[in-house]
């Protein structure tokens, strides 16, 4: 049975990452921070003698790595750069010192190295970086540093754009909006509304790793999206058309976040092209799917 290192299995994402390797065969190890559940192991990623006993102790064929500090607002600036640039980098540091033969290694990188590029409707993984805050840049960082294990091991960049569904926190901007409908709040606060996002549904995201992991490729960047640009007042009327009424939408100044990306759309003709997935899953139904989710 093929074994997968899976980090950050108690995350939002690689939940839907751990079912779908599951049902594909693959024997499941998910990485977590602190008390593991069956089937997981407990490491800090930022501790390099403790990342190697634990690869020594689960000998993976594949790795992938999504733990991260993912959350833009996060406080601490230097844990952007400790977990989501060292991390990556003791895991692969120690899988050579222990001379691992490692099939595939998958680290998740971000859209938002792209910052805010103009006059571009849909972003290739061509489009040069321009990060805007420091998550994206420990992810930039985090890149150039794995291209220098290109000729060590088979790895493959991710850059998902956003992405939401069931099960989502709701410090989030999607959940935080379907949790108002759920309530039949008539009003939100939400900070700038004058953005527009390329959205998927972390189950369709969930199966680009997936085939990501399948496909005989290495060394490549790997933009992850829709391809569909939603403005947030068009997501607004979405919900207002499910749950049957209108919101009260008020600008928050606290809400605001200063160098917002305005339009973050992508491109995934690559992955298409890489692996034959398209998207299969609406926006619409992933918003239906959440507000119909019991909670």
């Amino acid at each position: 049975m093929k074994k997968a290192l899976l980090t950050g299995i108690d995350g939002f994402t690689g939940k839907y990452v751990a079912d779908l390797l599951l049902q594909q065969g693959y024997d499941v190890i998910g990485l977590v921070y602190k008390n593991p559940k069956q089937g997981e192991v407990a490491c800090d990623l930022t501790d390099k003698s403790a990342v190697k006993k634990m690869l020594d102790l689960v000998k993976p064929q594949y790795i992938i790595h999504l733990a991260a500090i993912s959350f833009v607002g996060h406080q601490d600036q230097s844990a952007f750069y400790n977990v989501n640039v060292f991390g990556a980098l003791n895991l692969l540091e120690a899988a050579a010192e222990l001379q691992l033969d490692l099939k595939k290694v998958i680290l998740a990188s971000s859209a938002n190295i792209y910052g805010n590029p103009s006059n571009v409707e849909k972003i290739t993984e061509e489009q040069p970086p321009s990060p805007v805050n420091h998550y994206a840049m420990s992810k930039l960082a985090m890149e150039y540093m794995a291209k220098l294990w290109f000729d060590k091991y088979p790895i493959v960049i991710t850059r998902p754009f956003n992405y939401t569904g069931p099960k989502q926190a709701t410090n989030f901007l999607i959940p935080k909006i379907v949790e108002h409908f759920k309530q039949s709040k008539n009003q939100i606060e939400l900070g700038n509304i004058d953005v527009s996002r390329d959205f998927s549904d972390v189950r369709d995201i969930a199966a680009c790793y997936v085939h990501l992991l399948d496909a005989d490729i290495q060394s490549e960047i790997v933009n992850l999206c829709s391809g569909n640009v939603y403005s947030l007042s068009s997501i607004i009327e979405k919900m207002e058309q499910i749950a049957g009424y209108k919101i009260e939408v008020k600008v928050n100044p606290n809400f605001v976040r200063a160098n917002e990306i305005k339009v973050l759309g992508g491109d995934n003709t690559k992955l298409f092209r890489l692996t034959g997935f398209k998207p299969t899953i609406s926006l619409e139904q992933t918003l239906l799917d959440m507000y119909n989710e019991q909670t």
